[in-house]
């Protein structure tokens, strides 16, 4: 039986120290604007593929909520059908909770962004406004950029002289960056969480430099009307031994001053063996291309810096362990130190977590949840293209809006795969349709459904969109022919004019999230303040 929880009930559950998963099985676009702080976003949509590694222990509390509608409860029924044995459903949804007195919050990854906020309050991180940053460039000045988002954002448009070095990477190539204690070190990111996260990384880590953080980042630099580069490419190189050593030792005194637990492979085989009645994260919080080389077999792949960026995006269930892996024991205790500070209390590091084991190399496959059964007849692109001519085939695509704006299979028709079977309706009356979406996975997923809800005749394009594009065949671009409203998240470089007000809304957002956390009263950040001996005190 899948119950219900009262809104108070809840509050009460996300404060009593044990294991919980908040999901909001909304689409991203309703998520955004107002949702509980530790919800993460699963989309009833693409719930068998997120939730595996999102919630991996079947025994953990999970409570699923929507706006209203009904999706809690189909992704209830779900989750129950793939062995998740204690799921609640939210009485009433998000406006229930609202109704309670509760705090609301929009945007993505709120607990990330706030706490970023609340380091740059607590520790004092010093910041760099960016006309006074291009007065220095300008003027000769001994300056290092470095540019704390992963390479494809910092390609994207960068700071004209920045060089790529994501966030855990930061105290583990800094030293071979920037020899000199002269050199003022200047950490950016395209708006302030990874600008201060990564400054204040350094200035933890007890580098000689002058360290500050680009107020606002690349937004800030165009709003003071300053050029971005794009098409960067400069990345910061690995370590030579002497900055390795250098970097070991940072490392190792952040991780003490953070109280971060560090494990050996025999506590970690503990931790493995009890994941069942403990859940348990492992994460190789190395560069993807070092992950593809090799890594243990059960380890997911996050670089350390997306990984406090985004941790809601990464492990939903609060409270449960988690180990970091790397090969140098420098980007997991940079890490870990700061998992522990946002409230992760049960995070440790594998020491020499890669040595002497077996590895697996190339790309990770995530578990979907019910693939196995979702059989379907299957279509190739070449023989999809040949049956659009005969005008009895229409396809369907699950995609993302952003994806299918981009570009789609010509005359396909969006819809969104949690709105079924009522978006059918105005499917048009084709003999045959055909499904599919980025990689085919959801529109395999979704076959049953459209095929129990049209009664017709349901193939899934093999591959997906992926496979068309590989084949070589056109697409078209646009958002005509939706079945569904085509609502999207859209960020303030999404928008060709008028960006400018919409990074200012961006960041009064961030800066203002500070309060929002003290009203809520449910963040667990516990803050080292550099300057003590022992690291802190730390602080709520």
């Amino acid at each position: 039986m899948i119950r219900t929880i009262e809104a108070p009930r809840l509050k009460a559950a996300i404060r009593d120290g044990g294991e919980i998963a908040l999901l909001d099985v909304r689409e991203e676009a309703d998520y955004f604007p107002r949702h509980l702080l530790f919800a993460s976003s699963v989309p009833l949509g693409r719930l068998e593929i997120l939730i595996d590694d999102l919630v991996p222990r079947r025994g953990a509390r999970v409570v699923v909520m929507d706006g209203g509608g009904g999706l809690a409860r189909r992704a209830a029924d779900r989750l129950g059908a793939f062995g998740y044995s204690d799921v609640a459903i939210l009485d009433g949804g998000i406006e229930a909770w609202a109704a309670a007195g509760f705090e609301l919050f929009g945007g993505m990854h709120v607990p990330s962004k706030a706490f970023g906020e609340l380091v740059e309050q607590r520790c004092g991180t010093p910041r760099l406004p960016p006309e006074e940053l291009k007065r220095r460039l300008d003027a000769g000045e001994n300056v290092v950029i470095l540019d704390s988002r992963p390479f494809d954002e910092y390609r994207r448009q960068s700071i004209p002289g920045g060089i790529d070095c994501p966030g855990a990477e930061l105290a583990y190539r800094v030293h071979d960056v920037a020899p000199s204690p002269e050199t003022l070190i200047v950490v950016n990111c395209a708006g302030r969480t990874r600008s201060i996260i990564g400054a204040q990384s350094l200035i933890n880590a007890g580098i000689p430099n002058p360290v500050v953080a680009l107020k606002n980042g690349t937004m800030g630099w165009h709003l003071a009307g300053l050029a971005l580069a794009k098409g960067a490419t400069r990345r910061a190189p690995d370590p030579s031994p002497e900055g390795l050593a250098k970097a070991r030792v940072a490392a190792g005194r952040v991780a003490e001053a953070a109280s971060l637990r560090i494990i050996d492979r025999t506590v970690y085989d503990a931790w493995w063996s009890e994941r069942g009645a403990r859940a348990l994260y492992v994460f190789d919080v190395r560069s993807l291309e070092e992950f593809e080389a090799g890594h243990l077999p059960e380890a997911r792949s996050v670089p350390g810096g997306q990984l406090v960026q985004e941790t809601d995006r990464y492990a939903a269930i609060r409270h449960a362990r988690m180990v970091l892996v790397d090969d140098t024991g420098v980007r997991a205790r940079m890490t870990g130190a700061w998992l522990r500070q946002m409230g992760w209390r049960n995070v440790a590091v594998l020491e020499n977590g890669l040595a002497g084991q077996p590895l697996a190399t190339g790309k990770r496959r995530g578990h979907v949840l019910g693939l196995q059964d979702a059989r379907a007849m299957m279509i190739e692109p070449l023989s999809l293209q040949r049956a659009l001519g005969d005008g009895a085939t229409v396809v369907v695509d699950f995609a993302n809006v952003r994806s299918y704006r981009g570009g789609h299979v010509p005359g396909a028709l969006f819809a969104v795969r949690s709105n079924l079977p009522g978006n059918l309706a105005r499917l048009p009356a084709y003999e045959r349709i055909v499904l599919t979406s980025s990689d085919g996975v959801v529109a395999r997923l979704a076959a049953a459904e459209v095929a129990a809800a049209t009664g017709r005749p349901v193939v899934v394009l093999a591959g997906g969109n992926g496979a068309w594009i590989k084949a070589g065949l056109g697409l078209e671009s646009g958002a005509e022919r939706m079945l569904d409203e085509p609502k999207q998240i859209w960020t303030p470089y999404d928008r060709t004019s008028g960006a400018e007000g919409e990074m200012k809304a961006y960041l009064n957002w961030e800066a203002g999230l500070v309060d929002q956390i003290v009203r809520d009263g449910d963040a667990e950040f516990r803050i080292m303040r550099p300057g003590f001996p022992d690291g802190g005190p730390a602080e709520n």
